[in-house]
């Protein structure tokens, strides 16, 4: 067995300055245009009266979404943008902030168009989509054999 000698490369140990350059070039930000996945998560729920989509959007408002329904197609966009600037900070870096992401949903046809409703609350996008009287799932019922 053999001892060799290692030498360690310059930039092993981190310096200060190199990291915070990499910790404010990593994506935190979930609104971050540099992201990786600008959409935010979905979850589609299926119950007897309504199904429900809830998409994760948290920081925003509710005048940042626009919802449409089109030939039976359900689309939820959002756009932001971030320019509040005051004049007393001395920036050293500054990135502008611009997000939006569109989904869109095919809607079944046991779907009543006209009572469809969207709440924000919590961060998250919550749309309601009630079903059509003759497609709610009816209580099982058991007959008797005479």
């Amino acid at each position: 067995m053999t001892l060799v000698k290692w030498n360690r490369p310059s930039n092993y140990y981190p310096t200060y300055s190199k990291f915070f350059d990499n910790f404010f070039e990593n994506d935190l930000d979930f609104f971050s245009p540099r992201a990786k996945n600008n959409l935010p998560a979905a979850n589609v729920v299926e119950s007897k009266e309504e199904f429900v989509i809830e998409l994760a959007a948290p920081g925003m408002k509710k005048k940042d979404f626009n919802v449409k329904i089109e030939n039976d197609v359900i689309t939820i966009e959002s756009k932001r943008e971030e320019k509040e600037v005051k004049e007393e900070m001395n920036f050293t870096r500054r990135e502008f902030n611009y997000s939006s992401f569109s989904r869109s949903f095919t809607l079944p046809e046991s779907i009543d168009n006209e009572k469809i409703d969207a709440r924000y609350e919590d961060g998250v996008l919550r749309i309601h989509l009630p079903k059509k009287e003759e497609a709610k799932v009816k209580a099982l019922r058991e007959i008797k054999i005479s």
